[in-house]
């Protein structure tokens, strides 16, 4: 199906044949989601708040690779990695690459949401041209500092300067590049980011519980099983969120989920879902997130692809996660777990990939407390950072050529940018 054809009846995606009412708090958004990133995320959570429901459209993989190159991660992979964010409420698969109005009607939706930029189809015109024309569509902030073209730029030129030393200096503005000044600026603005992320599925109230945890480098790296019950560590609220409820279970989780993907999504729903299968309800589920350092201990080369802030947030607007831990220990000890703000986890689970060279099991502690489990295997398992950074250096040439394009094509898109820019200041004058 070409983007310009619309389906006929009984072939659209989902299950929504019949057209739904078209509603001003129904909101659509639409894109490519190659691996889905915290932009991503905070686009989707700025169209949530605009509305009551949220239709999310992913492109294929042909309508992409004809308006913009080749994709990192097939569609399959896409739909899963946006179906888990926690703001999106359907998720609608080959989208049109231009927005078309006789979809985002069959939808319900009245308004199209998208960043301040603009995007442009393989002939350089604005996709959003014909939603805009009906005045149909919104303006929302795009994500600074971060977008797919970074992260394939980070991993074909080995870069490290975007890793993070010390999370918690630089959110109390003590730590990072500038001026006193803009530290501080930064700080304000990474911690209302993460309270914004730390939302319910309407993106207005509370949701996840946000820490953070200090502790030696030891403790932070290294095995602790031959140090007795290992070191406890601090704990420090960043975010109040929703505690566990009386009778949830807390189950605890932890990794770099580095390029947060569909094979780290695929293990948290089935943590999720056989907890539920097992004892009836959903699980109150902590993730960890290890530090930079630790990883690139562990992994060696630049790795990890994206700071710890930047994954924490990928986790945390993971709907199946409802608390997450900064700088959570590599190998969590009896203590550690222990003390956790949720409560003493009953599960500790692992997935079943395992691609860093390790030289113990980290998970001793939890074998010991008899609270270990593991997930089997799945379709995503081989989804991880690694396999990600593969498929970037095998299709090299081609996916620096697809930067080289992005270039060019901004340079056309800033000009519309601007180009519309002023015709609407000329209509207002």
């Amino acid at each position: 199906m070409s983007d310009a054809e619309v389906p006929l009846p009984g072939h659209w995606p989902l299950d929504h044949q019949e057209a739904i009412p078209v509603d001003e708090a129904r909101v659509w958004v639409d894109g490519c989601f190659d691996f889905s990133h915290h932009g991503h995320a905070g686009a989707m959570l700025q169209a949530r708040r605009l509305g009551k429901f949220l239709a999310v459209g992913v492109h294929s993989d042909e309508a992409i690779l004809e308006n913009k190159g080749p994709t990192v991660m097939t569609l399959e992979e896409r739909l899963a990695a946006v179906a888990a964010c926690r703001w999106a409420s359907i998720v609608v698969p080959n989208a049109p690459y231009v927005t078309s109005l006789p979809w985002i009607t069959h939808y319900g939706c009245h308004f199209v949401v998208h960043g301040d930029d603009i995007t442009s189809d393989s002939g350089g015109e604005d996709c959003y041209r014909f939603v805009k024309a009906a005045g149909r569509f919104k303006v929302v902030r795009r994500t600074p500092g971060i977008s797919t073209t970074d992260i394939v730029g980070r991993m074909l030129l080995c870069t490290k300067t975007h890793f993070i030393r010390s999370l918690t200096a630089i959110l109390n503005g003590s730590e990072g590049p500038g001026s006193d000044s803009e530290r501080e600026r930064n700080s304000q603005d990474m911690s209302q980011r993460l309270r914004d992320y730390a939302s319910d599925e309407s993106g207005q109230q509370p949701g996840p519980e946000v820490f953070s945890w200090s502790g030696s480098r030891i403790a932070k790296a290294e095995a602790t099983s031959e140090h007795g019950e290992g070191e406890a560590g601090v704990f420090s609220r960043l975010v109040q969120g929703v505690p566990p409820g009386p009778k949830q279970r807390v189950v605890y989780v932890d990794g770099g989920f580095d390029l947060f993907s569909s094979g780290h999504i695929e293990f948290l729903r089935r943590v999720v879902e056989e907890e539920a299968r097992q004892h009836g309800t959903a699980p109150y589920l902590v993730a960890g997130v290890h530090d930079d350092e630790v990883i690139n201990r562990w992994k060696g080369l630049n790795y990890p692809i994206m700071n710890i802030f930047e994954r924490g947030l990928c986790v945390l607007q993971c709907h199946y996660v409802q608390a997450i831990v900064f700088s959570a220990p590599f190998a969590p000890s009896k203590a550690f777990l222990n003390t956790l703000p949720s409560g003493t986890p009953v599960a500790v689970y692992h997935g079943p990939t395992a691609f860093m060279p390790l030289t113990y099991d980290p998970y001793t502690a939890p074998r010991e407390m008899g609270i270990f489990r593991q997930v089997g295997s799945h379709a995503f398992q081989n989804v991880n950072a690694a396999e990600i950074v593969q498929r970037i250096m095998r299709s090299k040439a081609r996916y620096e050529e697809r930067q080289r394009l992005k270039g060019v094509k901004s340079i056309g898109e800033e000009a519309e940018k601007l180009k519309q820019g002023e015709t609407i200041t000329a209509k207002q004058a």
